[in-house]
């Protein structure tokens, strides 16, 4: 079958029936945040969020992480790190991975326990440690320096004395790349080197290639789909692989229209994806989405409404399967993955500029149940929207400046 690609225009953005407060705040731009409610440095004043009951919030900072309740957003433990970490949830909905220079570090939130949070000493070595994927109850860690895969079952995180039993899958030549692992064991790594990705390859649960592709030039970045359809991003589109097969959907832009992000939800056969149509282009925001159809095996491309902008940070799916984005404009748009249009937009922090490089302290959203979490670097600040009722339900005030986030669920 050979795959659609198509474009739409710009869509409006919806004026909302009931406007949110605003009030003054300091932020990058000046511009005012919608009100919620403020704290201390230590503490914050909430309305509590059922959705969120069990939850905890794990905050990267310089040379530090913080773990907030993500419920009332106090905070729980402040632990320090290296300089500059990511944070990945481990998908046990307690347990967080921290890239530091030795490999992936465990950091137990205490969620769903009423713990404390710690910083273990446990940590899955890795020569540049990369991305992390939660699927089919294995999580699955990839080493840039090495290329090698490490999979183990998700729930033996929690009752395992020291590290996990673990399968480390050796790679052919390093490069930033990704790996996922089906529920049948079927195994699907990315293929490239030094000098550039350009593809997968496929491999049955004894270790037998079944698939390969080399049409897909800077492959990055991946997302299981339902029905484990698995969509990877391609410079010039994306590559899907559903039921033993390799798909390529182009980019409706020639030669150039980069896919790097997947947003996915298991329970829709429809991913969310950045999109780059310029290759030459300065900067991290992007104002377009790729909405891929597993099922149907078509790529479309949807242009943000005038003035929303993000970054690959800026995006999740949320509750109905919709995505949650949250734009330059400091609102949350609200993102029908069916249709491409946007059905709702929350007024949530300060519009604010995108960074001067990836790294840099700049908004970030995660979701949990019906409840987005927010945070506000500018203003130090991280703020709890539910996506139901589209209100402002908690505002936490931090004595740092957040820049990754990441949700442990309880």
């Amino acid at each position: 079958m050979h795959p659609t690609s198509l474009r739409r225009a710009k869509l409006p953005v919806l004026a909302l029936g009931t406007a949110l407060a605003l009030a003054a705040c300091s932020s990058s731009t000046g511009a005012a945040p919608a009100a919620g409610p403020s704290s201390s440095a230590a503490s914050a004043s909430t309305s509590p969020s059922p959705a969120a009951a069990g939850a905890r919030l794990a905050l990267s900072y310089t040379g530090g992480i913080m773990v907030l309740d993500g419920t009332t957003l106090e905070p729980v433990a402040e632990l320090e790190s290296e300089e500059f970490t990511r944070l990945n949830p481990a998908g046990d909905g307690r347990h967080v991975m921290v890239t530091m220079s030795k490999g992936f570090q465990v950091l137990d939130t205490g969620a769903g326990t009423g713990g404390p949070a710690e910083l273990t000493d446990r940590v899955f070595e890795a020569d540049t440690p990369g991305h992390v994927v939660r699927h089919g109850g294995k999580t699955v860690l990839y080493a840039d320096g090495t290329s090698d895969t490490t999979i183990f079952d998700t729930a033996a995180l929690a009752t395992a004395e020291g590290l996990p039993e673990r399968e480390t899958v050796e790679g052919t030549e390093a490069h930033h790349g990704v790996s996922v692992v089906l529920e049948d064991g079927t195994f699907l790594t990315t293929v490239g080197n030094a000098d550039g990705r350009n593809g997968i390859e496929v491999r049955d649960a004894a270790g037998k290639k079944i698939a390969e592709s080399d049409d897909c030039p800077g492959v990055h970045g991946e997302g299981t789909a339902q029905g484990e359809a698995v969509v990877f991003g391609c410079e010039d589109g994306a590559l899907l692989y559903s039921d033993g097969t390799i798909t390529k959907l182009d980019a409706p832009d020639e030669p150039y229209g980069r896919m790097g992000n997947a947003y996915v939800s298991e329970t829709s056969p429809v991913v969310v994806g950045d999109y780059k149509d310029d290759a030459d282009a300065e900067g991290y925001l992007l104002d377009q989405v790729t909405l891929i159809d597993t099922a149907e095996k078509t790529l479309e491309v949807v242009d943000l409404p005038e003035g929303v902008e993000y970054t690959f940070r800026d995006v999740a799916r949320g509750p109905g399967e919709m995505a949650s984005i949250i734009g330059t404009d400091g609102s949350v748009h609200v993102l029908d993955p069916e249709n491409g249009e946007i059905t709702q937009s929350i007024p949530v922090i300060a519009a604010w500029e995108g960074p001067a490089e990836w790294q840099d302290p700049h908004p970030a959203i995660v979701v949990d149940g019906d409840v987005a979490y927010v945070t506000e670097p500018a203003a130090n600040k991280v703020h709890a929207v539910d996506l139901t009722s589209g209100e402002v339900t908690a505002t936490g005030a931090l004595d740092v400046t957040p820049n990754e986030l990441a949700v442990a669920a309880g």
